[in-house]
């Protein structure tokens, strides 16, 4: 995913800027996903790729997700480095390797969140007003809340299913039980991140 800047949009007449929580959240899991740093157009990067889509049957569920669609002979001259997929192949392994990095690491992201029930905190930044006039401005702070539960596995598996209603309806009740009155102010924000 894109960091929020990338998506971000004018809210109203006055021009805050900002997304959906929702949309913030699931990015900030997304950051969460570690993986091979090397491109996919590097001969380490293209290796290390084809080794974890080729090492299960759920490796070549997520090239056929991916839209790669090779004979087997196509595959092995991938694997033994004597053929050089072409660019759209190339884009389409790395979103089929990260694609299956984010399954492969869903129980782990929410374990992690959970943190023993004791929940993470996240940082909330309120939207950005640089471009609203003075005196429309809305005296907004970034906030602090943790967050505890059963929230986090939803979040994880609205995140995983790329289910963007879900993950609205989540942070409307994040925000909701744990901002008060406030808590519509927050409905669009400039970014989500984890609070130390």
């Amino acid at each position: 995913m894109a960091g929020t800047s990338g998506r971000w949009r004018d809210l109203g007449a006055f021009r805050a800027r900002g997304v959906h929580g929702g949309v913030a959240l699931a990015e900030g899991i997304d950051r969460m996903v570690t993986g091979i740093e090397s491109p996919v157009d590097s001969e380490r990067g293209l290796a290390a790729r084809l080794r974890y889509l080729t090492a299960s049957d759920a490796g070549y569920e997520a090239m056929d997700r991916a839209g790669i669609h090779v004979r087997p002979r196509t595959l092995i001259a991938w694997l033994a480095g004597e053929q050089t997929p072409t660019k759209a192949n190339l884009a389409r392994l790395d979103a089929a390797y990260w694609d299956l990095r984010r399954r492969n690491v869903v129980a782990d992201l929410k374990r992690r969140l959970n943190n023993r029930g004791r929940g993470t905190r996240i940082e909330i930044g309120p939207v950005d007003q640089s471009r609203v006039q003075h005196r429309h401005q809305r005296d907004l702070e970034t906030r602090n809340v943790n967050v505890r539960g059963a929230v986090w596995d939803r979040a994880v598996d609205a995140w995983i299913a790329e289910d963007t209603q879900e993950l609205e309806a989540i942070w409307d009740d994040i925000i909701q039980s744990t901002l008060g009155t406030d808590w519509d102010a927050y409905t669009h924000v400039s970014s989500i991140g984890w609070a130390a």
